[in-house]
């Protein structure tokens, strides 16, 4: 076990709020009042919004919830991705006191529906493209829901879908909800191996750990240019994209372009940002540009910094001989609503570790089985509590149990990740526990994935897994089974476009493998890790609850 001396007492020093008062509105925007002319949000190629511009923009949206009725707990989705009313609908949810749900533009409508009627969504914000592509099917399966579209109004012919602009202007700014800091505030879907996604409910304390880790862990100060490059609808966009740069009094850039390695170059030169956080696998594609990543000037960029998925010691080694700089890994869940492990900036990083506990949390490697802390590898776990735990899964009692034990008279989560601890205090990945495949700092539940290739009428079975992915650290690969009769003529490129319009291209499996049949334990359930361990060529492990032992080696 180890533990970081320090605890969380610095850190709520450092906020407006108390466990009495706290709202992350008011931490992220309007203590700030004093310098509103900085900028907050920079969008490359466009415009600045400054402090005062976007207190506005959120004041203003809060007024739009409390004349559309929304009331305090209520939940608003956001789905307009980089957009400027997309930061304006977190911070104004957060300033009336409802809960923000942030949702990734490149999800499909099986993905959606399942999100927003599990959050009960009472309003998502979303663009006309994407209100017309994928939110109007759904409609009428959510009759509680509320569309604001960012960019005018789609189609008078709904009577639950208005122009988001219009009513801003006509809306008289709303103060700041006197919210506590155990209050809920967002609310992130994350991915399991079996049933429907987690709603992870995150309170308003989570600014505090949020700043906290910004400033410690990523180096983030007062008027620094910072770049975090996770889309908005995932929980890093929200919590190191929109929270911390704020609650901090940076400025957050927010680039609307697409992916391009030496574009994105260009723009931490031209911008001259001082913090980037971002993923292994961009990291792995600029990695790709060679010698020609040198010509930039980086001079203003102190620190690199990656999350979501393993980063590999070679490239932390490139980026110090080819930008100047190392990458400095961290780690953190949903469920920890903020960076638990780092490799700090301004110190050496440890090439290829997660790092070490930030300051307040303790660590400890777990047996599940035994309910016991070991020394070496296991369960990774985090003594409770910390301001930004998770409150629990929403309307899952049973599920929120199981996601902690009683160990040496302390409550721990458990986080599912497993690792190793070496001499020094650092951690280093080991794998997941379960099969959540983990794709481009994604986590991907397989079930989801199954459930809709079975929605094929060719379907009769269907088992997803990750493999290893030199870019994306791993890639999804669905196995499937046939009824009987069914067409097989161009099946594999039926299959992935069914995939697609289903489940999205965040989701959808890059390969499909027809098999004449998968293994099942004795009680019916599919073990997906023989199907992995077949594709790696390894050994399979027990499989003595296997229901076929020939399924072993058979495709």
């Amino acid at each position: 076990m180890t533990h970081d001396k320090d605890g969380w007492a610095d850190a709520w020093d450092a906020v407006a709020g108390t466990p009495d008062a706290l709202n992350i509105a008011y931490e992220a925007l309007d203590r700030h009042a004093g310098d509103g002319a900085r900028p907050a949000l920079r969008f490359v190629g466009d415009r600045d919004v400054t402090y005062t511009e976007l207190t506005d923009l959120a004041a203003r949206f809060a007024g739009v919830l409390r004349d559309l009725g929304v009331a305090r707990g209520e939940t608003v989705a956001g789905l307009a991705g980089r957009d400027v009313l997309q930061f304006a609908a977190a911070l104004g949810a957060w300033r009336a006191g409802a809960v923000f749900c942030p949702l990734f533009t490149a999800f499909g409508p099986d993905p959606l529906r399942a999100r927003l009627a599990l959050g009960r969504a009472r309003i998502a914000v979303t663009t006309t493209a994407l209100w017309r592509t994928k939110l109007a099917p759904l409609l009428d399966d959510l009759p509680g829901l509320t569309v604001l579209t960012v960019d005018g109004a789609p189609d008078p012919a709904y009577d639950r879908v208005y122009d988001l602009t219009p009513l801003m202007a006509a809306a008289t700014p709303a103060p700041v909800a006197a919210t506590r800091a155990d209050d809920p505030a967002m609310l992130h879907f994350t991915s399991g191996t079996t049933g429907t996604p987690k709603g992870a409910v995150t309170p308003h304390a989570a600014a505090v750990a949020q700043r906290a880790t910004a400033a410690d862990a990523l180096g983030l100060r007062v008027g620094d240019v910072y770049w975090c490059t996770a889309e908005p609808g995932w929980v890093t966009g929200t919590a190191y994209g929109i929270v911390a740069p704020l609650a901090l009094g940076a400025t957050a850039l927010i680039d609307a372009g697409t992916f391009d390695p030496a574009r994105w170059l260009d723009t931490l030169a031209a911008e001259r940002v001082a913090v980037w956080y971002t993923a292994p696998t961009a990291l792995r594609m600029v990695m790709r540009l060679g010698d020609a990543a040198r010509d930039r000037d980086l001079s203003s960029l102190r620190t690199i910094a990656s999350v979501g998925e393993p980063l590999n010691a070679e490239v932390v080694a490139w980026a110090e001989a080819t930008l100047g700089r190392p990458v400095h890994d961290t780690w953190w869940q949903t469920e920890t609503g903020a960076i638990m492990l780092a490799n700090r900036a301004g110190a050496p990083p440890v090439p290829g570790a997660m790092g070490r506990p930030v300051a307040g949390v303790t660590m400890g490697l777990v047996d599940r089985g035994d309910r016991r802390l070991v020394d070496d590898e296991g369960e990774l776990a985090i003594m409770t509590p910390w301001p930004s735990m998770f409150s629990g899964y929403l309307d899952e009692p049973e599920r929120t149990a199981r996601a902690f034990a009683e160990i040496d008279g302390a409550r721990w989560y458990l986080t599912g990740d497993r690792a190793r601890r070496d001499a020094a205090g650092a951690y280093w990945f080991e794998g997941r526990a379960d099969d959540v495949i983990k794709t481009s700092g994604h986590l991907v539940g397989p079930f989801e994935i199954e459930r809709a290739l079975m929605a094929h009428p060719a379907v009769a079975e269907a088992a997803a897994i990750g493999l290893p992915d030199d870019v994306a650290g791993q890639r999804i690969k669905a196995f499937v089974t046939l009824n009987a009769g069914a067409e097989t003529d161009d099946l594999d490129r039926a299959l992935r476009a069914h995939a697609r319009r289903r489940l999205g291209a965040a989701l959808a499996p890059k390969e499909i493998a027809v098999v004449a049949r998968l293994p099942h334990t004795k009680s019916g359930k599919i073990m997906r890790r023989l199907l992995k361990a077949r594709e790696l060529g390894e050994d399979p492990g027990d499989v003595s609850t296997l229901e076929d032992p020939a399924v072993t080696t058979a495709p």
